[in-house]
């Protein structure tokens, strides 16, 4: 199973969602009378507890399916999930989660919810059911008709997701939707496995997502208790498509950016060398698509409390891109140099043609990493229209890399990130800073310590890779994994230990501890 797409969802969209709210609409906080803030971190540990846990089950079957299939099963499956995407955007998540908005909610609007869920959805699959054809000729793969029929069955899941999803968020029953994550995580790890083991080849990746998206589904709806007929009558549902819209509106924005590579190369490229570029951004995006939103989490109510306040948000600011560099630059740049012993050692010597790939992408996605925090300071200082500005951007600059980058191969798509994902940092700073009150210097600052850690790191990986004996890969990569991580924590430890206690400690913060009229801002836990 190809695992979960950190690009199926935009890094902005946990922290543009609204926190859990009471029926009057205040923030569930550490004050509630009645130990109701104990409840809240409860549901919330559930919430991330079971997150995680799904992920490293679907991660490890990722990593035990990759050696049983081939590349170009990878590559064949990238083109299906272009499609995906691109009609997945309609699919009435943000009508769902509209629900968590309201005041106040009655069985008219939910079964208004359901009932356009349904109609969306129902017209996604066909849709995709018709356009299979195109789609097969546009990639001149006849095979991707059929997974894509076969595919369109994930649209009729998505209402018996979303909506009890919705529910159950805003009752804040964090634990069922933990269970249901942990359902689909499970039933997704062992039909990959299965269906990969007895060679059903590209089929393993088809069939795996929609028996986990069912199994979710499933635990979803019986635990939520969704009793309700489908209300097609859409009279006062105003607010909830207004707040539907907006949100497609820039998931829109996010697919055409994330998706436009695989869309271009897939017209061009064989399915194998499609596999292995596809494979590579799944592996380099893992950080920042799936544990950089649980930050942007955190940050959100904070800035959003720190503004009513009229407090500056800067320093706060600040602190957290320098935390997001600390952690994540050493993580990105390790991982570019050794990047052939873990892509042999991990995926097989077969995917050893994708470590170029892996090590090139590598290096530049700090700066996508660095981008994507900046949202939850501008929407939660009322600035939301940066966000748009910024996926506007996005959406121009990635697709026209690409296109130029396509003539070079795999690696010119490599070479396009290396120029896209720059350029759009430098923008989204340009239109962020001065609303947050940084300065360029500022930010350099923060970044700084990361840096000269990486820098070291790299000379001394560098500097042992030209006298290490040729010892298998595993032993190389444990040999330099070991340097480079002695090294960058040498520098910080001697150089910025402060920094770097400060960092862990904003990373660490519990979800909606928000300060206080008064307070400084804390740099330890809780």
């Amino acid at each position: 199973m190809n695992g979960p797409d950190p690009r199926s969802q935009s890094p902005q969209d946990e922290a543009d969602s609204p926190p859990p709210t009471r029926a009057h609409g205040s923030l569930y906080t550490d004050d509630d009378a009645g130990g109701f803030g104990g409840r809240v971190r409860h549901a919330l540990a559930w919430r991330y507890g079971s997150q995680i846990a799904a992920q490293v089950i679907t991660w490890v079957s990722t990593l035990m399916v990759v050696r049983l299939l081939e590349p170009s099963d990878y590559g064949l499956f990238a083109m299906s999930q272009v499609v995906l995407a691109a009609l997945a955007f309609m699919n009435g998540w943000g009508f769902a989660n509209s629900l968590v908005q309201e005041a106040e909610i009655d069985r008219r609007k939910v079964g208004q919810v359901f009932a356009l869920l349904l109609l969306l959805n129902g017209t996604l699959a066909v849709a995709q059911f018709l356009i299979a054809p195109l789609a097969a000729d546009y990639y001149g793969e006849p095979i991707v008709a059929d997974m894509l029929r076969v595919q369109a069955v994930l649209f009729l899941t998505t209402p018996f997701i979303a909506l009890p999803s919705a529910l159950l968020s805003r009752e804040i029953a964090f634990r069922s939707q933990g269970v249901a994550n942990m359902a689909g995580a499970v039933t997704g790890a062992v039909s990959a496995l299965t269906l990969a083991w007895m060679d059903f080849g590209v089929w393993a990746l088809v069939y795996a997502p929609i028996l986990a998206f069912s199994a979710r589904a499933i635990v979803l709806t019986a635990t939520s208790r969704l009793l309700v007929w489908p209300v097609f009558d859409f009279r006062g549902a105003g607010a909830m498509v207004s707040y539907g819209g907006a949100m497609t509106v820039v998931q829109l924005l996010w697919i055409v950016q994330s998706q436009s590579d695989i869309f271009i190369a897939g017209r061009v490229f064989e399915p194998y060398d499609l596999g292995l570029y596809s494979e590579a951004l799944f592996l380099t995006l893992i950080v920042t698509g799936r544990f950089l939103p649980p930050l942007n989490d955190v940050a959100f109510p904070v800035y959003a409390e720190m503004h009513k306040q009229g407090r500056p948000l800067g320093d706060y600011f600040v602190r957290t891109l320098r935390a997001v560099a600390l952690v994540t630059a050493p993580i990105y740049i390790g991982l570019a140099l050794t990047a052939p012993e873990a892509i042999g050692t991990v995926f097989g010597e077969k995917w050893l043609p994708m470590a170029p790939i892996v090590a090139g992408l590598a290096v530049v996605m700090p700066a996508m990493a660095l981008q994507i925090v900046c949202a939850p300071a501008t929407n939660a200082t009322g600035h939301a229209r940066i966000s748009v500005y910024s996926g506007l951007i996005g959406a121009v600059v990635f697709p026209a890399c690409f296109l130029v980058g396509i003539a070079s191969g795999p690696f010119g798509l490599v070479q396009a990130w290396w120029v896209a994902a720059p350029t759009l940092l430098i923008a989204t700073l340009v239109m962020t800073l001065p609303i947050v009150g940084v300065g360029a210097m500022q930010f350099l600052r923060a970044i700084f310590p990361a840096a000269v850690g990486c820098l070291a790191m790299a000379l001394a990986v560098t500097g042992l890779r030209m006298i290490l004996p040729d010892w298998p890969a595993f032993l190389r990569l444990i040999a330099f994994a070991t340097a480079g991580a002695a090294t960058y924590a040498a520098v910080m430890w001697f150089g910025w230990r402060a920094l770097v206690d400060e960092s862990l400690a904003l990373i660490r913060r519990r979800p909606l501890s928000v300060p206080k009229p008064g307070d400084r801002i804390q740099t330890t836990s809780g």
